[in-house]
């Protein structure tokens, strides 16, 4: 239903890996299907997003899920809420409902519920979103598609050098530079933190332990946040002056500890190979 959380649910399931097309033609869904297979292969999901634009294109929707869908399992997911909580929504967005034509908002959710009701009745699986908020209702929609690997939180971490400026896209920044700096000790100064001898060196510093001993449990405690608000991205910025050394070794050893708490995170080096 129109205001029933539909692009909400589609992004959720683009953030989980699915393929998501968006008001497609329902006679148009073996030719998606066939070019999805054959870009990427039957195990890339896809989802599908119908809503009453399509007009009188459902008939052909009813028909190639009675029939099934050649190298796919389909389910069918309706989400649906209480008209007065339709219209709620509808007014605060400030749009017309597609049905209506020129009459109030109502006429066009009786019209949309008469031209859906058969797909609702058949749905696998309906969502009555009216009493959920955006947080609740992409848990529904990860409990219902998710997998362990897309329900986890997924951490970027990025080393960086505060000489050639901070990313802006980064959540969270540390500044590694109260540690010494391996660029003075000449057997090392050649050397990445991706080296184990410079990994080593900085990591046994003074304060180096005690700030991973910290650091990655907040990082832990802000991503189970994360999750709980649906939001399964992190982008965690570790700096130094040059973005060879300290941030390199300690953006490893950051990321290895939670991947080990259950987290699909990984290190990337920004300036890498500048110097």
């Amino acid at each position: 239903m129109t205001g029933a959380g539909r692009s909400t649910a589609a992004k959720e399931l683009e953030d989980l890996g699915f393929f998501v097309v968006d008001n497609l033609p329902p006679s148009l869904l073996p030719d998606a299907v066939r070019l999805i297979d054959q870009a990427h292969g039957t195990a890339q999901r896809l989802a599908v997003v119908v809503d009453v634009r399509s007009g009188s294109f459902f008939a052909a929707l009813r028909t190639h899920l009675a029939q099934g869908v050649p190298s796919r399992r389909t389910t069918l997911l309706f989400l649906d809420a209480p008209d007065e909580v339709l219209v709620r929504r509808q007014e605060a967005a400030r749009r017309p409902h597609p049905l209506q034509g020129t009459g109030r908002l109502l006429d066009g959710l009786t019209r949309e519920r008469a031209v859906l009701a058969d797909l609702r009745g058949e749905a696998d699986l309906v969502i009555d979103t009216g009493a959920l908020n955006v947080h609740q209702l992409t848990e529904r929609v990860a409990a219902a598609f998710g997998t362990p690997q897309g329900t986890s939180l997924k951490v970027t971490v990025v080393s960086f050098g505060f000489k050639y400026g901070i990313p802006v896209d980064a959540d969270y920044l540390a500044d590694m530079r109260f540690l010494p700096n391996p660029f003075w000790i000449p057997e090392l100064r050649s050397h990445t933190g991706r080296d184990s001898d410079v990994a080593e060196y900085v990591q046994t510093r003074p304060g180096a332990a005690e700030f991973l001993d910290q650091y990655v449990p907040l990082l832990l405690g802000v991503g189970e946040g994360y999750l709980r608000e649906g939001k399964r991205f992190m982008r965690v910025a570790i700096g130094c002056t040059g973005g060879k050394h300290r941030s390199v070794a300690m953006s490893e050893e950051i990321a290895r500890r939670l991947s080990e708490r259950g987290h699909a995170a990984r290190a990337i080096h920004r300036d890498l190979g500048r110097e």
